[in-house]
């Protein structure tokens, strides 16, 4: 990708969320920055995942996913569990507390805000990337606390994207 397009790019804001599904006794969960509400009735949420990833791989299957935004003082540590490495051989729920959703999907409480469950009503080829998209079917608010975005994580915690990271 272009060096200006890229610079360009870092300047839309973006949260930070972990996107969860489960398929039976398959379960994962990864680190996303595109997630957003599309519809207010009935609410629908959309997230947009890479096709490579493993967490891809169970929503396609199952049909739903749980999306939470993390908290600002979510620590690299946290993140890098569930963005540095991939679910197919690191199980990334074994030292993370969690309870499973109404829809199947685990549900991380620890630096998540809230949490959406939404059911997949539509699947979008975006190229490197799917943009699923669905009804939300349970949600709960956990704390409130100011959201992670993409910006804070970059300058104050200094994080970085891993080099097997694909950008959007």
């Amino acid at each position: 990708m272009d060096a200006c397009v890229c610079d360009s790019l870092n300047c839309i804001s973006y949260g930070l969320y972990i996107v969860t599904s489960a398929d039976g006794a398959r379960q994962n969960g990864l680190i996303v920055n595109t997630a957003f509400q599309v519809s207010a009735d009935p609410a629908q949420v959309a997230v947009c995942v890479c096709k490579n990833s493993f967490t891809h791989e169970i929503i396609s299957k199952s049909g739903v996913f749980a999306l939470m935004p993390l908290e600002q003082a979510t620590p690299l540590v946290f993140i890098g569990n569930f963005g540095f490495r991939t679910g197919r051989n690191y199980d990334k729920f074994a030292k993370v507390p969690f309870t499973k959703g109404q829809t199947g999907a685990p549900i991380v409480q620890e630096h998540t805000l809230s949490c959406l469950e939404v059911r997949v009503e539509q699947s979008v080829d975006v190229g490197t990337h799917t943009l699923f998209i669905g009804p939300v079917v349970a949600g709960q608010v956990f704390k409130q606390q100011p959201p992670l975005t993409y910006a804070y994580y970059h300058t104050v915690i200094k994080g970085k994207t891993p080099a097997g990271a694909t950008h959007l």
